[in-house]
């Protein structure tokens, strides 16, 4: 299969290295530099101590044309809403199929009405860390949980039989239940790693972080009336432990100076509590203090 990856951050490179070795895979950035260095010097990916290098296709995002198979969106949640306009423009109004891999549930109305054959949202629960412009670091292995909004899942059969067993995939039928777990675990893990400036597993070992943890968890799934409390919990946790020794996207993002993703994060659950007339205070308190840190 062709495969056109939109987004040179970790998530992008982290699918372009595993999805390189059985498919024909395309990689589109915005930075010339990072396009320049992945076809000179090919992309490297670590994981377990050992260090992986391939060639692999580059180009700047403007010459993306949507003439690949599926075209997988890797960018942050903030930048969904640029990116799909720019597409729109630039693939002529053709049908494609597309896969977006973003945290939150915001980008849902930006690209519901995009004209698609099959249009695809997943979840990923690897850790990956991008380390320079050409090099990501596996550093915590997981699934990718995907669903259909538009369109038949057995369209990326192909993916997930030659997916490598550091890279398993896993279909469901419930889009809105896959994007609402990862919601969850990204609005009780990131702004609180990011604030406390610690490693995702210190959440759970941490005693008096295990307090805020666990508070925010049952605010936060009050507030998106999740039935089963018990094992999304369970779900947070678990995700916690795999990922123990990593430090979250938004903590990074808070080190390095960069717009976080909080708006579609605990934005989305304040925008939610505000609609149901609910109160969500740990929510609230948080969002302000990484916003604040920004």
């Amino acid at each position: 299969m062709r495969i056109a990856i939109i987004g040179g951050g970790a998530i992008g490179l982290l699918f372009a290295h595993y999805l390189n070795e059985h498919h024909n895979v395309h990689v589109y950035v915005r930075n010339k530099i990072q396009a320049d260095r992945l076809r000179s010097q090919g992309l490297i990916c670590e994981r377990d101590g050992k260090r992986f290098n391939h060639t692999i296709q580059a180009s700047l995002f403007t010459e993306w044309k949507g003439e690949e198979d599926l075209t997988i969106v890797a960018v942050k949640q903030y930048s969904v809403p640029e990116v799909v306009c720019s597409m729109k423009k630039m693939s002529q109004g053709r049908h494609l199929s597309y896969l977006f891999l973003q945290n939150g549930m915001g980008h849902l109305k930006w690209i519901q009405n995009l004209q698609a054959d099959h249009l695809f949202v997943g979840s990923v629960e690897h850790g990956a860390l991008k380390d320079e412009t050409g090099t990501v670091l596996h550093t915590g292995i997981g699934v990718t949980k995907l669903a259909a909004i538009k369109g038949d899942l057995t369209f990326l059969k192909g993916i997930s039989e030659s997916a490598s067993n550091h890279f398993p995939f896993v279909f469901n039928q419930d889009y809105i239940g896959v994007l609402i777990e990862k919601l969850i675990v990204n609005s009780v893990i990131n702004p609180l790693t990011a604030l406390l400036s610690v490693r995702n597993g210190e959440l759970l070992e941490n005693p008096y972080y295990y307090r805020l943890f666990l508070k925010l968890f049952d605010e936060v799934s009050t507030v998106l009336d999740v039935s089963d409390k018990v094992g999304a919990l369970n779900h947070v946790k678990k995700v916690c432990r795999d990922t123990a020794k990593n430090r979250s996207s938004m903590l990074k993002d808070i080190e390095e100076g960069r717009q976080t993703e909080i708006d579609a994060i605990l934005g989305y659950i304040l925008e939610e509590a505000e609609r149901k007339k609910m109160e969500a205070p740990f929510s609230e308190s948080l969002y302000c203090l990484v916003k604040g840190k920004e």
